[in-house]
């Protein structure tokens, strides 16, 4: 595959796309090719059918490559589901010379200490975020790099993950003929395609609300502070209009799509849908009302849950408010009314979250849609990482050239990789080791 060229691969509970992505000269992203397929082996967003979950990437990756014209051979997946958590930690080191400044090395051992945080059998740090450094006590630093100091200290945020349901996720993507490029939490990849600079700045949730689980992201002044994932989507309230009309899942989530709304008083007590009955039964009458009803008890339950995360994080604080309050975004965002019910729960100013931030102009509407954030965000991804490879390609060969005392000190540029790569790199280790 050419050099600016990547593919995001979203493995979610209800759809599973592939979708290929190349930066045009004015450094926006065109999308080339895009494939999806029903998930069958998801279950909140952690693969619990391996064979399935294969059937189905490698249905998504073939259409992905007929409708781009071209094969597919790495791709940047994301990772959800019901097993991440996060906890705020603070640490700090102590330098062994504060007359030498703080450097890239500094920061990658305050780093590495964090890793050894003691998890909860099974899981493994994801992600190891950087909120504010202090040096020698001063608080409020935002780059200590360059600073004196004898004892440098940081608040964390930091999301963990199962390690088995990471492993199995690379083993699906491996075993559909795939490469694993890199790995990125979902609710990050969708942010980097749904938010402007400016929201991160001010401060803004983005609630990723899929079939299986809502994904939730926070920003405060241009930095990830708070992140979760709350196991129920859109699934959910197909499940109870199944059960609350006693019609099949299939009916019922076309009710939701066409007639559904989360606010009930907007329906007359006459509106009414006929289903079709099971071979040889009456059809079923449904009220809208009665619709709208079961949708909003669920989605009422959903937000609240979410907003208590949103307090978790603080947002009540005047410090840390969140000035450009909710973005909703995913595919569950598309359900009629739902902001108008969000910001009347939260009180927070909301906006559906189209993932345009960064595609080329022309993008068709399908693409630009709710549905496909977290794979727009992956293709972002994986851009992002081919230009840091392609830096740290040249940069070799600058080294190359110059002195070896010039390279020694130029080195940690190149050593400071994200905690994603590394987790990428380990679980093709634990992949290529475990056959």
């Amino acid at each position: 595959m050419e050099h600016n060229i990547a593919v995001g691969l979203d493995i979610g509970t209800t759809k599973i796309v592939a979708m290929i992505g190349r930066k045009n000269e004015y450094g926006k992203v065109e999308i080339l090719g895009i494939g999806r397929s029903k998930s069958l082996g998801v279950h909140r967003g952690v693969v619990n059918n391996i064979t399935q979950t294969i059937q189905s990437i490698q249905q998504a990756a073939q259409e992905a490559e007929a409708s781009a014209d071209m094969k597919i051979d790495g791709v940047t997946v994301g990772i959800a589901g019901q097993h991440i958590r996060s906890l705020q930690h603070s640490d700090y080191i102590t330098r062994p010379n504060s007359e030498n400044v703080i450097d890239d090395n500094d920061i990658e051992r305050l780093i590495n200490q964090v890793h050894k945080l003691v998890m909860l059998p099974g899981e493994e740090i994801i992600h190891v975020l950087p909120q504010e450094y202090k040096v020698d006590g001063q608080g409020e630093v935002k780059e200590p790099i360059g600073m004196y100091g004898g004892r440098l200290e940081a608040n964390f945020h930091v999301v963990v993950g199962q390690v088995s349901s990471i492993r199995n996720i690379g083993r699906c993507v491996q075993s559909s003929g795939l490469s694993l490029e890199g790995i990125t939490l979902e609710p990050l990849a969708s942010a980097n395609a749904v938010l402007s600079q400016e929201e991160k700045e001010a401060g803004v949730a983005l609630i990723d609300i899929g079939g299986g689980t809502t994904d939730l992201a926070i920003f405060r002044d241009g930095i990830i502070r708070h992140t979760a994932v709350i196991p129920f989507g859109g699934n959910v309230i197909t499940e109870d209009i199944k059960e609350g009309c006693s019609i099949i899942e299939k009916q019922a989530e076309l009710l939701k799509i066409k007639f559904g709304s989360a606010w009930p008083g907007e329906n007359k007590d006459n509106e009414i849908v006929s289903i079709p009955g099971l071979r040889g039964r009456e059809p079923k009458e449904i009220t809208l009302k009665n619709l709208s009803k079961i949708i909003h008890a669920r989605v009422v339950e959903i937000i609240e849950q979410v907003y208590v995360e949103i307090k978790n994080y603080g947002h009540e604080e005047q410090k840390k408010k969140l000035i450009a309050g909710i973005v909703l975004t995913g595919g569950g965002s598309q359900l009629k009314h739902l902001k108008q019910l969000v910001e009347y729960i939260t009180g927070m100013d909301t906006r559906i979250g189209y993932p345009n931030e960064h595609l080329a102009g022309d993008s068709d509407e399908d693409i630009t849609s709710p549905l496909y954030a977290t794979a727009v965000g992956l293709v972002l991804d994986g851009l992002k990482r081919q230009d840091r490879r392609k830096t740290e390609i040249k940069q070799l060969e600058r080294e190359e050239n110059e002195s070896v005392d010039e390279a020694l000190t130029k080195k940690p540029v190149k050593e400071r990789r994200s905690f994603l790569d590394k987790l990428t790199e380990r679980v093709k280790d634990f992949l290529d080791n475990a056959e």
